[in-house]
């Protein structure tokens, strides 16, 4: 097993910072002193890509009559988003925001965003996809509500030679339980289709980016909230700050660990000084004679740094001893009398 990247840790804000833009910088701070490689937002223009009917998926707010009212309430500006790009790049994260319009499209297009990030709804979004390929930009692809048939369909549509994808294997339930996670997707998408597989998770927990990342992701991109208790609709599916930090350290520990293999064949000088400490030597428990047999009466193991190896057991029980030996003695070849039988 080897992993030729660490496998990039993208901290998805989503809508955690409820339509406020301070909050949404606090956030590029806090995911950076977590230590992950990017930052993840959505850009949503409420006019662009949606109408007073579309359904709540859960009527989490009381403030917000509508979800279109919801998503009109998450909007910022232009000049908002360039100023939380130039933010993150500030920090040297990279900077992402799922589109879900062509306005969108064009206004991060402007701003400029290190991949598209297409969420799982927009999969479809022939218009978009077709521009975010003119673009050249690396383009990564939630499946979270798509088969197989779908996936080929849509990637013959978007694929050309210099094609830069990523696809992610993310199921579209929030919070995702273990039994719907699809550890076994990754490895399914990679030889399908021959592209970098992803993570995208809305676990709450830090186990599946965990798994994935022995599975050789090239992203793990992951829900996060300051708190539990916060407000918002993605909050069961996120992690917290600490929580964060520790898939950040779980994830080098892993890397680290993969690329150095350990030969179980190569004894470290360190590890027989260690051997010498822990493992059992042969001891006599009763005085024994000249010519007495060793048995189990009289011989038991303990730790020691003299004395001969317990492994030699075998070949010491029932044979004799060629001296008179006290109580404690650790045993040594030349108490072994050679013509013992």
């Amino acid at each position: 097993m080897f992993m030729p990247k660490k496998p990039l840790i993208i901290a998805e804000i989503g809508q955690a910072h409820d339509g406020s833009l301070g909050m949404a910088h606090s956030y590029i701070d806090a995911v950076h002193r977590a230590g992950v490689d990017g930052v993840k937002f959505q850009t949503h223009i409420a006019n662009a890509e949606t109408t007073k009917a579309e359904p709540w998926r859960i009527k989490f707010s009381k403030q917000d009559k509508t979800r279109f009212d919801y998503w009109k309430r998450m909007e910022f500006s232009e000049d908002q988003w360039a100023g939380l790009k130039e933010h993150a790049s500030s920090k040297k994260l990279i900077f992402l925001s799922s589109v879900f319009s062509l306005e969108a499209f064009e206004m991060l297009n402007r701003i400029g965003v290190y991949a598209w990030k297409v969420a799982s709804g927009e999969i479809n979004n022939v218009p978009l996809l077709n521009k975010m390929v003119d673009t050249n930009i690396p383009i990564w692809i939630s499946t979270g509500m798509s088969d197989y048939n779908e996936i080929s369909k849509i990637l013959k549509i978007i694929e050309k030679p210099s094609s830069d994808i990523t696809l992610f294997q993310c199921t579209s339930s929030y919070p995702t339980n273990p039994e719907q996670i699809g550890l076994n997707v990754i490895k399914e998408l990679k030889e399908k289709f021959k592209y970098n597989v992803g993570l995208s998770d809305h676990s709450g927990t830090i186990f599946p980016s965990l798994a994935a990342t022995l599975m050789g992701v090239s992203v793990i991109e992951i829900h996060v909230v300051f708190s539990k208790e916060s407000f918002g609709p993605d909050v069961t599916s996120s992690v917290e700050l600490k929580q964060l930090k520790e898939l950040v350290k779980g994830v080098d520990f892993l890397y680290k660990s993969i690329n150095n293999p350990v030969d179980k064949n190569f004894v470290s000088n360190d590890m027989k000084k260690m051997r010498n400490i822990f493992m059992k030597k042969i001891v006599t428990t009763e005085k024994i004679r000249k010519n007495e047999k060793f048995t189990c009466n009289n011989i038991t193991t303990k730790k020691s740094q003299n004395g001969l190896s317990s492994v030699h057991w075998p070949r010491i029980i029932q044979s004799k001893s060629n001296k008179n030996l006290s109580v404690g003695h650790w045993l040594k070849n030349n108490d072994i009398s050679k013509d013992s039988k």
